[in-house]
């Protein structure tokens, strides 16, 4: 009975029921050997279960972190930087949604089944009965998690920083501590797409309508799935997919699901991985169970060497002087999201056009490694996502060797860590205050423990 009082007060943001929490918590803390879940914190309107630790070192060894020198109150204090976020996030009025969890929730919990295979898997993994305590748990974790973040986001928001305080920052790095940037290079590539016959799409249309046309007769959708359906992370299961309009799926995939009534069956259409056809089982509210078969047009063998022909071509004109990189990627590269700027490449990471080489995809740094500046590769066949095979060539356009850091050459990355630490003083700021006017009780059991914030209030 306590037990279920205690875990389902967790959001509870009534000031006349604070002093019925604090006394559950205070009878917790007293009878040691009968802990309610093993609660060994309040702070504000929450609570801290020894659990909430325990999953913390499971997540981390699951993303492939040791711990062996992480310790239980390293990890006890983010909690309580966590559920302090949360709390003030409720005592702001900073709204987040059922709907906003359960769509992230139904994500999260997609992604997990497909990962380790199993819904029963993911049970056992957190431990939980069913998959309805399961859900329970895990919505509490998403929307506190979600307060924190928009607690965060808020604090630091409202932050700004003038090219004066840049400049007064880097003054004040001691000379021994100036940080030392990575080697970076500018990549640029020109794409050679095989040319797909005008028979072959017009092959598998009729393929998928002939598909169509039987399922709308009586045939299985799930089994035609099965059988035709090229799509690896779908078509053993019967194409199944279940999404909302936040799902990761290509527009055009999304456009034509959602405009599709219960039990119908879309006509063929096209997206970069082929052509596909959709039928739509349930709808949910704001969500949708669909199945689909994907089939791609297939290259034939003389357009992949047509496709290295004009290629080679192109890289001969620009190793003759003939046309610049630039202008040939303007005018010849089928890579739409790099033509129009000369084929520079985006850092996915920073969306800045520079690539720190430590941290590029091996792939491309093995591609670009050898590469002098202005040096054109030689040409490379490689696979898109939809597996369609294309032709590229790759320069290296500008390179910075690791240098320390240089306020004129540096000064976007140097801004960017003086605004950092100046959001790391307004958070540490605005914790020290709250910690003040916030209750918070800390069980016996870590009262040793050295904080970074004065959560003891001594």
């Amino acid at each position: 009975m306590m037990q279920s009082m205690t875990v389902n007060m967790k959001f509870i943001n009534s000031k006349s029921l604070l002093p019925l929490l604090l006394l559950i918590t205070t009878i917790v803390f007293a009878q040691k050997k009968e802990k309610v879940d093993g609660v060994v914190a309040v702070v504000g309107d929450y609570i801290v279960l020894n659990s909430d630790i325990d999953l913390e070192f499971i997540q981390l060894k699951a993303q492939g972190i040791d711990t062996k020198n992480i310790t239980r109150c390293e990890l006890f204090g983010k909690q309580l930087e966590d559920k302090l976020y949360a709390h003030q996030a409720i005592q702001d009025s900073i709204i987040v949604t059922d709907t906003e969890v359960n769509s992230y929730m139904n994500e999260q919990i997609d992604a997990m089944v497909e990962q380790v295979g199993g819904m029963d898997k993911v049970l056992k993994f957190y431990k939980k009965k069913n998959e309805e305590e399961f859900r329970s748990y895990f919505y509490d974790i998403i929307k506190m998690n979600k307060l924190t973040s928009q607690m965060q986001k808020k604090i630091v928001d409202e932050v700004t920083i003038t090219p004066e305080e840049v400049r007064n920052f880097f003054k004040r790095i001691p000379a021994d501590e100036i940080p030392t940037f990575g080697a970076e290079m500018e990549v640029a590539q020109i794409v050679v797409k095989p040319v797909i016959t005008e028979d072959e799409k017009k092959r598998v249309i009729e393929k998928l309508n002939e598909i169509r046309q039987e399922v709308l007769t009586g045939s299985s959708f799930f089994s035609k799935a099965v059988l035709f359906s090229e799509d690896p992370g779908s078509s053993s299961n019967g194409g199944f997919y279940k999404m909302n309009r936040k799902t990761q799926f290509v527009k055009e995939f999304k456009d034509v699901a959602f405009s599709l009534a219960e039990g119908e069956i879309s006509e063929p259409f096209e997206t970069e991985f082929g052509y596909h056809i959709i039928m739509v089982e349930k709808i949910k509210g704001q969500e949708i169970e669909l199945r689909h078969i994907l089939i791609s047009p297939k290259v034939s063998s003389q357009a992949i060497k047509d496709a290295k022909s004009k290629i080679e071509t192109i890289k001969s004109k620009i190793d003759s002087k003939e046309i610049s990189f630039t202008d040939a990627a303007k005018s010849s590269s089928d890579e739409k999201e790099t033509r129009n700027n000369g084929g520079v490449l985006l850092n996915p990471r920073t969306m800045e056009p520079r690539f720190e080489l430590t941290k590029m995809d091996p792939a491309l740094y093995a591609q670009v490694s050898e590469l002098k500046d202005g040096e054109v590769s030689m040409p490379i066949l490689e696979e898109e996502r939809g597996g369609g095979k294309f032709y590229k060539i790759i320069t290296v356009n500008n390179r910075n060797e690791e240098h320390q850091a240089d306020f004129s050459k540096d000064y976007l990355k140097i801004k960017e860590l003086a605004l950092r630490d100046k959001q790391i003083k307004e958070i540490t700021k605005w914790t020290e205050e709250k910690i003040k006017e916030t209750y918070i009780k800390i069980s016996d059991d870590y009262k040793d423990c050295q904080f970074t914030n004065n959560w003891s209030k001594k």
